[in-house]
């Protein structure tokens, strides 16, 4: 197996996982998220495997409605993190957290109602090796298990720049005015690499895969994954400004959702939002 790219593990070992969902933008991935999780999951105590789940934000707020719970993460600091969040979760445990691959969980094939892939499939770079990552969930998957993908879109690069270019006139608001950064967009939009060694752009993530839903959807019938239905997560509702304090408004809160799920699966503008989940069921 190929490493995953040198940058993107030094980010994810840095700790820029710590609080991602609980500000900005992560705020509407995780609501939005977690209410697809609960509309599709089998009932606790369902086994879940969270592969790639960083420190498990999701893992605990899955134990905590009873699930048994696995952790898996590449990333040393995200598992040794994972235990912080004990402290919310008082009487709540997971079942396990174990730094690894996910191209490599070592669990027994068909041991998992679900496995959650929300993390590997933007991080490894290689086409072939995103593949092994899908085929490895579907061996732990019993049939009829569900796998839920996430990705991140080409679009969003463009466009979430596109949003403030000039305003106020910062250097942050500048960035499509460097030939650079215009490079690296013209690249994700063209067949999906995000070559980002210096961290030109995005400086929390390194070299990565983005995917259109066309894209993913491919890739995980590429894994042995028949039926999928693509979810765009954030809609358009990411592009308002801002959003920390909309979000912790019950009024515009609601608002916003709405919005993100009148545009769910409209293929037609699914890549606006920034992450997608695919969510696919092994036959």
């Amino acid at each position: 197996m190929k490493t995953i790219d040198a940058t993107v593990l030094a980010g994810y070992n840095a700790g820029i996982e710590r609080n991602r969902l609980r500000e900005g933008i992560g705020l509407i991935e995780f609501e939005r998220t977690k209410e697809i999780l609960l509309e599709k999951l089998p009932p606790p105590p369902a086994v879940i495997y969270d592969i790639g789940g960083a420190y498990g934000e999701y893992a605990w707020w899955l134990a905590l409605r009873g699930y048994e719970v696995h952790l898996f993460d590449l990333s040393e600091t995200n598992i040794a993190m994972s235990a912080e969040l004990a402290v919310e979760y008082p009487g709540t445990r997971l079942a396990s957290a174990t730094v690894c691959d996910a191209r490599a969980i070592p669990r027994p094939e068909a041991s998992a109602d679900a496995v959650l892939l929300m993390g590997p499939l933007y991080s490894i770079t290689e086409y072939g090796e995103r593949i092994l990552a899908i085929r490895e969930s579907r061996r732990l998957l019993k049939t009829g298990g569900l796998l839920f993908s996430a990705a991140l879109t080409p679009y969003s690069v463009l466009v979430s720049r596109l949003a403030v270019y000039h305003e106020n006139d910062t250097p942050k608001r500048r960035e499509l005015d460097d030939p650079a950064v215009m490079a690296i967009i013209e690249r994700a939009l063209e067949d999906g690499c995000y070559i980002n060694p210096e961290k030109k752009i995005a400086n929390g993530i390194g070299s990565s895969h983005l995917h259109t839903a066309k894209a993913l959807r491919e890739e995980l019938l590429a894994g042995g994954f028949g039926m999928t239905v693509v979810h765009g997560v954030m809609g358009g509702a990411w592009l308002a400004p801002n959003i920390h304090e909309l979000m912790l408004n019950e009024s515009t809160r609601r608002t916003l959702m709405k919005t993100v799920r009148l545009l769910d699966t409209h293929e037609e503008i699914i890549g606006l939002s920034g992450h997608l989940l695919a969510v696919s069921r092994k036959a």
